[in-house]
């Protein structure tokens, strides 16, 4: 979220493991370049992002967490369903990220 909230796209898809995916839209998955830039198009619209994880449950080296995000300044929010994967180096990593939460 403060990645996000300081333009960063860089650092925020650095988050995500190397095939990690983004859903943007329900049903339409993206990676590499293609989910840096739709990370891009939400930070050149303005938008604000506040996030609070709901839950979270982590079984040896991955996690699913359920998280209540809104984005200001574009009047998005909803529940996301995200699944995360420790790396080698003890970082964790988004696989999945699924604002829509069942899209």
């Amino acid at each position: 979220m403060e990645l996000f909230n300081r333009g960063d796209t860089a650092a925020v898809d650095a988050l995500y493991a190397d095939d990690g995916l983004l859903v943007p839209v329900p049903g339409h998955p993206v990676s590499g370049p293609a989910r840096a830039a739709a990370t891009q198009y939400l930070i050149d619209q303005g938008a604000r992002m506040s996030a609070e994880v709901r839950h979270c449950y982590v079984a040896g080296d991955i996690a699913l967490l359920i998280v209540d995000w809104s984005l200001e300044g574009v009047g998005m929010k909803g529940t996301a369903t995200d699944v995360l994967r420790r790396d080698a180096d003890g970082r964790w990593r988004y696989v999945i990220d699924n604002p829509a939460g069942v899209g």
